[in-house]
């Protein structure tokens, strides 16, 4: 039963990341090996997205290691729950929890054992700076400590990047790299070396803007319809001032559209905006609005649409909805 609850939400997820996503581009699927334990290390700036969308489009079902707080809610922890995601707790979740992740280390190597897969945010949190942020050593501590439970296992540590152009907007373009495995095949002692070897690939694939030059160097690359999701594409521009691959810049018509023919829920973000302090959960928040309430939304339209005077109208307005999803494009941010 958990299984097929777990493949429905699934289902439902990558259902609505779809609609919310104008383009989803997954490069590197042949990398993923098989019948090894992977511990998926990315990066993360995008809240709770960045593990959905890998979970949904990368043809593998990882386990996702997440920090703590955000199973304080019941329904929200079953949610997470299901759809395989781990707590890991921090000193500022109070230092008497830190133990507590012995329970999901022993969890994530029972997962590993069985050639599954783990995907972890090595940055520690989350930001909406394009650039990798210093790793953290939580993954070489799980690859060594599954070595050191189960001898016999070889773990490949698994480089995964995650690009947007646009981080709190609907309609926007992702880009998932899947990099080469990595084999963990050091001592204990040298687990740096391993750190620096997903660093060094990670830096292969995530876009990065200079800090020095940050905020200008990104209003240059937007103003010059530069794809934000490319790495090459990115770096060219900054090194040499070239557009190799511009972007189609939308009217914004579509998006206004989007939000007529969808404004009970519109109505509904702007209720919740003002209380979501940390700009990274935007899109996070915009997502679950339209997971849990589009369907009752649609529903309420087809029924006005067979049962009521309304009919014709209200028929019109479940089209120009879904027309209106489909051909949504935000500009990049």
């Amino acid at each position: 039963m958990k299984y097929l609850i777990n493949q429905y939400l699934r289902f439902l997820v990558k259902l609505s990341l779809k609609g919310y996503y104008k383009k989803i581009i997954v490069d590197g699927k042949e990398n993923i090996p098989k019948n090894v334990p992977v511990i998926m290390v990315s990066n993360h700036q995008n809240a709770l997205i960045d593990p959905l969308l890998i979970g949904t489009h990368t043809t593998i079902e990882p386990y996702f290691l997440t920090r703590a707080s955000v199973f304080k809610k019941p329904l929200v922890a079953k949610f997470l729950h299901y759809i395989q995601m781990l707590p890991v707790y921090r000193v500022r979740d109070g230092f008497s929890t830190i133990q507590q992740n012995q329970d999901t280390f022993d969890q994530t190597y029972e997962v590993l054992r069985n050639n599954g897969v783990v995907l972890i945010f090595a940055e520690g949190s989350h930001s909406l700076i394009r650039n990798l942020r210093p790793l953290s050593k939580g993954f070489t501590r799980m690859a060594f400590g599954l070595k050191e439970k189960y001898p016999e296992t070889q773990p490949v540590i698994l480089p995964t990047a995650i690009d947007y152009s646009t981080h709190k907007r609907s309609g926007g373009k992702v880009r998932i790299t899947i990099g080469k495995a990595i084999p963990v095949d050091m001592l204990p002692s040298k687990s740096g070396l391993l750190t620096k070897a997903v660093e060094r690939a990670l830096k292969s694939m995530v876009v990065e803007i200079p800090m020095d030059t940050y905020e200008q160097d990104l209003a240059r690359l937007i103003e010059n319809d530069v794809d934000l999701t490319s790495k090459s594409d990115v770096s060219l521009f900054i090194e040499t001032g070239q557009v190799r691959n511009p972007v189609s810049a939308p009217s914004g018509l579509a998006n206004k559209l989007m939000k007529i023919f969808h404004f009970p829920l519109y109505w509904i973000w702007l209720w919740k905006k003002p209380s979501v302090k940390d700009p990274v959960f935007s899109s996070t928040w915009k997502l679950m609005i339209g997971y849990v309430l589009a369907p009752t939304y649609y529903l309420v339209l087809v029924l006005l649409a067979l049962y009521t005077s309304l009919g014709s109208w209200a028929l019109a307005f479940l089209i120009m909805a879904w027309i209106s999803l489909i051909v949504n494009k935000n500009p990049q941010e």
